[in-house]
Order: C-alpha cells, then sequence, then structure tokens
C-alpha cells in the first residue's frame, strides 16, 4: 500500500523472491497521457503474484503528469537524463529513478509507452510507417559491450515481439522491433531513460502500444509484452484475470478505495463528484490506497481524488482537529453485533444501530429522529435521505464521530 504526502512522488513495489535471481525493473507513466503503460504495469503491480525471480515497478513515475494528463506539464520527462538543472521542478525524481535504474541488484529495465499508429520499417501509409511508434519493441542498439547475460537487446526484442504476435487480436496490430540507433546520432533519444540505462551499464528496452487502440487494448500488449519478457528472463508469475481486453478493463474499473489520515475511507467507484464538508486536517493530506494511481491532492480550496488520468471527486473541506483516541465502536447491524474500525465499511441488509460510547458523539450524516440522537437506535434506509449518499446509487452513508470539538474517525454504511 502506497502511503504518501502531499508531492505525487512515484510508488516503488518490489516484488521479490530471492534477490540472487533476475530482477526486471519496470517504468511507467513517465509520460501521463500514455494510459496503456501505466495502467500495465500498476496491474503487474497488484495482480500479479511473483512466483521465481523479482519484479520492481515503478507504475507512476511521473504522476503529476498523470493526474494533469500531459505529456510533461514541465516538459517531457523522457528527455531529461542526459543532462538537468537543479532547478527543474522534476530534477529530485529524477535522479531517485536514475539511482533505482543503477541499482546492482537491476538486470534489465523496461519502459512502458503508448505510441502513436503503427511502426514499420518501411512507408506503407500515413499510419503505418517508420516514423510511427505503436506496437513496437524499442532498442537503442542491437548489442551493448558490457558483460551482462542480457547484452544482446536484438535477441530480446526478437524473442518478445514473435510472443506477442502469436496473440495479436487482428493482423494489423503485428509487433516489430524498432532500432533507433540513438549511438550513430539521434540526439532526441540519447536524451530518454533507456539510452541512460545502458549508458550506465543496464540493459534497457522500450515497449510501445498503439495509440490508435482503448486503453485495455494497449493493455492487453503491454502484458503480453511483460509476460514475454519475464518468460525470457525466468522470472516465473500467476494472475487473477483472463488476459484479454474485456477482463483487463474490469480490473482497471474495480472499486478500488482511497483512505485520508487512516481515518476516512472513500470508494472510487460510483462515488459523487462533490462530497461536502468532509472532515479534514488543514495542516496536512495523507493519503493511502491499494492502487498506486489513486491520490488526494489539494487544488484551490478543496481537496480533489484522481485515479490515473480521472478525477474521481472534489472534497469540499471542514476543517478539525484530529483526536487519536477512538479505537472502535461497537455497531449491531442485522442482529449481529460487530466491532467497526474508523475508515471501514459495514455492508447492511436492513437496519444498524450504533452503541453510545462515553465520551464521544455520533453523527450519522442526513439522519434525524424526533429525539435527536443517534445511537441505541435502529436506522433503516428509508431512515436517511438519499441526496446525503457519497455514492450516485444512493445506498453509502457516513458516519462520522467526535470526541468533543475534536474529529475521531469516520466509518461507512453501505445499504446491500
Amino acid at each position: 500500500m502506497a502511503t504518501q504526502l502531499f508531492s505525487l512522488d512515484f510508488s516503488l513495489i518490489k516484488k521479490e523472491t530471492n534477490t540472487s535471481e533476475p530482477t526486471l525493473l519496470v517504468i511507467g507513466g513517465i509520460q501521463g497521457d500514455e494510459p496503456g503503460g501505466f495502467n500495465a504495469s500498476t496491474i503487474l503491480a497488484t495482480h500479479y503474484i511473483i512466483t521465481k525471480g523479482n519484479v520492481w515497478v515503478v507504475p507512476n513515475l511521473n504522476f503529476y503528469s498523470i493526474v494533469k494528463r500531459s505529456r510533461g506539464p514541465y516538459g517531457d520527462m523522457n528527455r531529461k537524463f542526459a543532462s538537468l538543472k537543479k532547478s527543474d521542478p522534476e530534477y529530485e525524481i529524477v535522479q531517485k529513478i536514475k539511482a533505482i535504474i543503477t541499482d546492482k541488484q537491476v538486470d534489465l529495465v523496461l519502459n512502458m509507452h503508448d505510441g502513436s499508429g503503427f511502426y514499420r520499417e518501411k512507408y506503407v501509409d500515413n499510419l503505418h510507417n517508420q516514423h510511427r511508434w505503436g506496437q513496437s519493441s524499442i532498442i537503442d542498439q542491437k548489442t551493448l559491450d558490457f558483460d551482462t547475460p542480457y547484452s544482446d537487446l536484438k535477441a530480446i526484442s526478437t524473442f518478445v515481439v514473435n510472443r506477442v504476435n502469436e496473440k495479436l487480436l487482428d493482423e494489423e496490430h503485428r509487433y516489430h522491433t524498432h532500432n533507433t540507433k540513438t549511438r550513430e546520432g539521434d540526439e532526441e533519444m540519447a536524451k530518454a531513460l533507456t539510452y541512460f540505462a545502458i549508458s550506465n551499464s543496464k540493459p534497457a528496452l522500450g515497449n510501445e502500444a498503439s495509440k490508435e487502440f482503448s486503453t485495455p487494448h494497449r493493455v492487453y500488449y503491454h502484458l503480453l509484452a511483460l509476460e514475454a519478457y519475464m518468460d525470457y528472463m525466468g522470472i516465473e508469475f500467476k494472475r487473477n484475470f483472463e488476459l484479454n481486453p474485456q477482463s483487463i478493463a474490469s480490473v482497471i474499473n474495480e472499486d478500488y478505495e482511497v483512505t485520508l489520515f487512516e481515518k476516512i475511507t472513500l470508494p472510487t467507484k460510483g462515488i459523487r463528484n462533490k462530497l461536502r464538508y468532509i472532515p479534514i486536517d488543514k495542516d496536512k493530506i495523507i493519503y493511502s490506497s491499494q492502487n498506486p494511481l489513486i491520490c488526494a491532492i489539494k487544488e484551490g480550496n478543496n481537496y480533489k481524488i484522481h485515479y490515473g488520468n480521472h478525477k474521481i471527486a472534489s472534497l469540499s473541506p471542514q476543517f478539525f482537529l484530529y483526536d487519536d483516541s477512538l479505537e472502535k465502536l461497537e455497531v449491531l447491524v442485522d442482529s449481529v453485533v460487530k466491532k467497526v474500525l474508523p475508515g471501514s465499511t459495514i455492508y447492511v441488509d436492513k437496519y444498524f444501530q450504533i452503541s453510545s460510547q462515553k465520551g464521544y458523539r455520533v453523527n450519522i450524516i442526513g439522519y434525524s429522529n424526533a429525539k435527536k440522537i443517534e445511537t441505541d437506535v435502529k436506522v433503516y434506509h428509508n431512515d436517511i435521505p438519499k441526496r446525503f449518499s457519497i455514492d450516485k446509487d444512493g445506498k453509502i452513508f457516513r458516519v462520522e464521530v467526535y470526541k468533543g470539538k475534536k474529529f475521531s474517525g469516520m466509518f461507512l454504511v453501505k445499504f446491500q
């Protein structure tokens, strides 16, 4: 689980079995308008189990550009690896990923991209020619001059290309090796991440899925290539979904959660576009999620939840000091007593009833009754107007707990 402060630092997820075995470093999101690459690397990080060998994944290298859906708000990060001024806003990020690339454990580096059209060695038409990048395996040169089991980049690329081409969805999607011949005078590619890697004795390749495809189709080809790279290196794995665009779309659209301050948990699927009066600590924003493409950032006077390129919700804050004394509440859920933690969700068929706890005040957002009490009373779905729900379907409601004037935590009630 990635936990971050306000800055949009990238995540490094290590999936290791034996550090003496081969290690593949996979990087996605260096350009924020290429969702195939950063979604594929995220799925590798979250839905694959490595059973032999090691995989390191950086799924969101240029996280700010992902949020902004931009190739690079501060310029193209993939052209900042030859030289970079310390005044550049991305200087620290570039130095940090350079250190990871050159780590002694890393054996092979793979940079994930989405490219235009369909690469072909010779001109066919405007969409299929030698100036396009999509559906290609990128190498800077055929072989490397230093001693490594992965010095023959052309052989590795050919292996991957052949494996991908065994499972094409359409003949037009055929993969090819694209040798940029960087050392022969390609000044732009000499500034790129892969050339930095091989210049520092690390074999590196790029993978490009076509921007002509939907995101699930791009991810499909990226994952085919990724699995081929792992097979080539002897890295063994399992995944918990079928490798096809439909299953990939389901994985991308799963109902992930984001937790704020370890006290407030919100879903990302079906949530309302705007949520008002969310208790927030005004001094900082701390969030965590099981998906590294999810973040919470301040924009203007509000806080925004983002999932990759998409803004999920805008939170209008109500600022409070925080109280950390609340460990759990006792809640009767459909005749079953449960111990509920702040930041959790309870699932209700008919009703719930919160037991009063000395020193704490409970506020079920949107609920009211004649006695003006909200504990030790059964609450049914119809007792809370749907407009107070946090979701568009009107099924999920907030329960907030306070100690004096301090906010102690929140849990959600979801009616089935």
